[in-house]
């Protein structure tokens, strides 16, 4: 049975929620990190407590968007997760004062209120745009890429008016925020009854596997730019400004690629096409960043290709599931693809950090070029299956 109808008129609402959603990890991402530093710790403790949530993530998200497909509507888990968010935020200064080990306590919990928000969105997405093919998916994801950027840069201002210590009390009001607007823009999606159990999990087809893998894969491959890029381009020499405007490049790319990419047919709705687009364009990408120690001002034209190693894997991943999910797991499908793409990300970020310490930058891009590799092959073998 198909999911009940979203009468919520069309895209802009759903823009409008990834937006605030997206808003909160585009203060988080950046600052958090600022914030544990301020407490004093360490940063071997920094780097642990960074990384217990994307564990966390792996572990939970399958099974939190499985319920969906038992009936939990999508609404209820954006809002619920929200709010826990937003408390575990507000809780966060108490329990520093209480010592580390129940500071990682609630950062597990809020991960574990995370884990839902973005993959239960894209189902809500995905099902209208099954519905109505006038909707498309990147415009209505445009939406999160414009929230991320205009958040980053409001914490960014609030961070040098009041300093570390307000941004978890920002991002409790940031999640409010997205639990109202959870409640509000998706309010008249009804949920309807549990579904009945069968004697088997729905099986996945051996295609959507690959395509999640591939997907999985060729977002791994960001692992050596999100955690040394700034680190390595400073030290070829580029200014602390221009490395910021590298970033900023990426970000408007991203922004560029979803606004016009549904108007090119060629692409719509073509899972494989976008996916094979995303690694050919990170195979370009890194290796460029691994040619560019003689020439760092090729750095930021470079990092205009963001928009296709994160915006078309991001958009083939989607019309993929969207394509070959069966109904009673496409949920599931959405949670398992989420938590590859986490467990891929921190396995590749361990392992080029373990780079980085051996040979610096050019090791730490030269190892994302198989991995970028690996998700091209994939996509191929998908493309393959999903012809038989």
């Amino acid at each position: 049975m198909p999911p009940p109808p979203l009468l919520l008129g069309d895209g802009p609402r759903l823009a409008l929620l990834y937006a605030a959603v997206f808003a909160g990890i585009g203060v988080a991402m950046p600052f958090m990190p600022l914030w544990l530093a301020g407490l004093g710790l360490g940063p071997e403790l920094i780097g642990a407590l960074v990384a217990l949530p994307i564990l966390v993530r792996i572990a939970v998200t399958a099974p939190l968007l499985g319920l969906i497909d038992c009936g939990v509507p999508a609404r209820r888990l954006m809002v619920a997760g929200s709010l826990c968010l937003a408390a575990t935020y507000a809780l966060m200064p108490a329990s520093a004062s209480l010592g580390w080990p129940v500071l990682a306590v609630v950062i597990a919990l809020n991960a574990v209120g995370g884990a839902p928000l973005v993959p239960s969105l894209d189902y809500q997405s995905l099902a209208a745009v099954r519905r109505d093919p006038r909707l498309d998916y990147a415009r209505i994801r445009l939406g999160g890429s414009l929230g991320f950027l205009a958040a980053s840069l409001l914490g960014g201002w609030l961070l040098g008016i009041m300093g570390t210590g307000s941004i978890p009390g920002f991002l409790a009001g940031l999640e409010l925020a997205s639990a109202c607007g959870a409640a509000f823009l998706l309010r008249r999606v009804p949920g309807g009854p549990p579904r009945p159990r069968t004697a088997g999990r729905v099986r996945l087809p051996v295609a959507l596997w690959l395509a999640i893998a591939a997907g999985a894969a060729i977002q791994a491959s960001h692992a050596a730019v999100y955690a040394f890029g700034s680190i390595h381009w400073v030290g070829l020499g580029l200014a602390p400004a221009t490395t910021g405007l590298a970033w900023g490049v990426g970000v408007v790319a991203e922004i560029a690629f979803f606004a016009v990419i549904g108007r090119v047919p060629a692409f719509r709705d073509a899972p494989f096409r976008l996916l094979g687009l995303g690694a050919a364009a990170a195979l370009l990408r890194w290796a460029g960043l691994l040619a560019v120690s003689g020439l760092p001002a090729l750095v930021v034209p470079l990092q205009a290709l963001h928009g296709l190693t994160f915006g078309a894997t991001q958009l083939g991943a989607m019309a993929a599931l969207s394509r070959l999910a069966p109904e009673g797991g496409r949920g599931a499908a959405q949670g398992v693809y989420a938590a590859c793409a986490a467990l891929a990300s921190a396995s590749a970020t361990l392992a080029s950090g373990a780079a980085y310490r051996a040979g610096g930058g050019a090791l730490a891009f030269g190892l994302m070029l198989p991995v970028a590799g690996i998700g091209l092959a994939l996509t191929l073998a998908a493309s393959r299956a999903a012809r038989r």
